[in-house]
């Protein structure tokens, strides 16, 4: 048994997470040599119960699921990988082993959770769809839950402007939830990643769902709240995101409408009050980035890859801006932006003034 089917075997024995982990690598150094210890020797470091889930392990278990996700085309990313998320290494409860399909990249370090009601008004729908498209244009990867509702409108936001999304489900792949999303997460894999920490067979239980939400903060450098009741399992992921460190932003809401109460809420008790995209991007230090088109080094690989829409878009601001200038600070053709405003404008985040100007919406 390697490294790799080590860790996928320990992630498929019940009670071991990356803290268990921990304390079993500090006393037997490498994951294989878990496998290979003595009964005495194991329920010296983690007790009788998990020990005998350890020395009883049936590898055809770990035969099963290994075969199941080649099948399915999916790679298999450890805690100790060099291509593990950044972002989500050092949480408490980091995942040992997450199956992915599509790919997490480098610049999926800079993403925004959006989260929100499953049973969403328009007004949490459309907001989530907007914040997405546009947080995507500025090079945000938008990662959320694939859930009904607010989840399912993030990421259809950050697909419709050709951005990136990351899709972290409750369920292992062989259960991809709600059944109806299963087009969607086809897409998500071409332009992001659908993730998952559960084993291939598992299936999409509520207990899971808690787990889950800790990877969509841990994998963000905060979580937006576009629409959540007070009891909403979205307030979950945020309780997690103060717990990691994460920044809490809330659209506030009707007061007469139960809809909005957990976002209300939220801002009551001190969450970032959002109106539009150029909040979060200012408060994550990315508005020198969105507003002058200047970045640091650890973007530059994103820019180099970003779309000639994306470039347009993030030279528009608040502030009304003709083709000619449009024209100098892209270094685009007179005709290659009219095609790109056309394209901004029908997907309704910029406005056309009087005398060929332009404005965001």
């Amino acid at each position: 048994m390697n490294s790799l089917e080590s860790l996928v075997s320990l992630n498929l024995i019940p009670q071991i997470g990356s803290v268990c982990l921990g304390r079993l690598l500090k006393y037997f150094d490498k994951p294989q040599e878990i496998f290979k210890a003595s009964r005495q020797s194991l329920e010296s470091v983690v007790g009788c119960r998990i020990s005998e889930n350890i020395v009883s392990f049936d590898t055809r278990n770990l035969e099963n699921d290994l075969t199941q996700a080649k099948k399915a085309g999916l790679e298999i990313i450890t805690l100790f990988d060099q291509g593990y998320p950044q972002n989500l290494k050092p949480i408490p409860g980091a995942p040992i082993v997450l199956y992915v399909s599509g790919g997490i990249t480098e610049v999926d370090s800079l993403s925004l959770g959006i989260v929100g009601s499953r049973r969403a008004s328009l007004y949490g729908l459309s907001s989530a769809e907007k914040f997405a498209a546009e947080l995507a244009l500025n090079n945000l990867t938008i990662v959320s839950g694939m859930a009904r509702g607010v989840d399912t409108y993030a990421h259809r936001g950050a697909l419709k402007a050709a951005g990136r999304t990351i899709a972290v489900m409750g369920s292992g792949f062989n259960h991809i939830y709600p059944p109806e999303n299963r087009g969607l997460a086809e897409q998500i894999s071409k332009n992001g990643a659908v993730v998952s920490e559960f084993s291939m067979d598992t299936k999409p239980l509520a207990h899971n769902f808690p787990r889950r939400n800790r990877l969509i903060s841990g994998l963000s450098l905060g979580v937006l709240v576009t629409e959540a009741a007070r009891n909403s399992g979205a307030l979950i992921t945020v309780d997690f995101a103060l717990e990691q460190g994460r920044d809490v932003f809330a659209l506030p809401g009707r007061i007469d409408t139960c809809v909005s109460m957990g976002t209300n809420e939220l801002l009551k008790q001190g969450a970032k009050l959002v109106t539009c995209s150029e909040d979060i991007l200012e408060e994550l230090n990315l508005s020198i980035f969105k507003e002058n088109n200047q970045v640091g080094p650890e973007l530059e690989e994103n820019i180099s890859c970003a779309k000639e829409e994306n470039v347009l878009y993030n030279c528009i601001s608040h502030k009304a801006v003709a083709i000619d200038d449009l024209m100098e600070k892209t270094s685009l053709t007179n005709s290659q932006i009219s095609g790109l405003i056309l394209k901004l404008q029908f997907k309704k985040l910029i406005k056309e003034l009087p005398g060929k100007h332009f404005i965001r919406s």
